[in-house]
């Protein structure tokens, strides 16, 4: 982890707990994780990845959009806390490539199947074929996650930052070897299955009353 990493996770980290009493539900399940790890979340505000990377020990990669890198100060503060611009219309065959790279070394990548923040927190019915792709691709574990409150905290279109509590649920790592392993399925129609398991895990993700530790 680089200075500049534990900067970010350090500062995120407190302002999640001061600003939106944050808590992670089933925090057991981020221990003693594979070195190669797929994480897949919902997305509804801009603060998911920060929120996220603040319940991990270990450093996350993910995915930004390409023109948040525009800024010279935006991108010197981005490429130091391991984000990877990325076209949201069309995604680059290269940026791809270093994801499954990363995942293939052992590293941790953060990745939101709906591709986009949803307007009212609601999750979107179908994921993007492309994390299914890089499943196959980097042959590793997908652990689902799922943020409930950001949405209210920063919505989508909102520069407003308001209170309200935040809570991150940890699933159980997906079972995908069927899906991986079968011939029945032609290359496109493999990928769009592995999202839709993983969009569905994701979906089946419920907070208790008890908000987590």
């Amino acid at each position: 982890m680089t200075i500049w990493y534990w900067l970010g996770h350090t500062l995120s980290k407190g302002f999640a707990k001061l600003v939106c009493s944050y808590r992670v539900q089933n925090r057991e399940g981020l221990r003693n994780l594979p070195g190669g790890l797929l994480i897949a979340s919902n997305h509804v505000s801009f603060l998911d990845p920060p929120f996220i990377g603040a319940a991990f020990r270990e450093p996350l990669h993910y995915f930004a959009r390409k023109t948040l890198f525009d800024h010279p100060v935006a991108n010197f503060l981005f490429t130091r806390v391991n984000a990877i611009p990325v076209n949201q219309d069309k995604p680059e065959i290269s940026s791809l490539k270093l994801v499954i790279n990363l995942l293939r070394s052992g590293e941790k990548v953060l990745i939101f199947p709906e591709g986009e923040r949803t307007l009212d927190g609601k999750m979107k019915t179908e994921g993007e074929p492309g994390i299914g792709m890089i499943v196959s691709k980097a042959n590793v574990p997908v652990l689902p996650v799922r943020l409930f409150g950001p949405e209210k905290a920063l919505p989508r279109g909102s520069g407003k930052l308001k209170r309200h509590p935040v809570t991150l649920v940890v699933g159980e790592p997906i079972d995908l070897s069927d899906l991986l392993e079968t011939s029945d399925l032609g290359t496109k129609e493999r990928y769009q299955a592995i999202a839709a398991r993983i969009m569905s895990a994701i979906a089946g993700l419920e907070m208790t009353d008890s908000r987590g530790e």
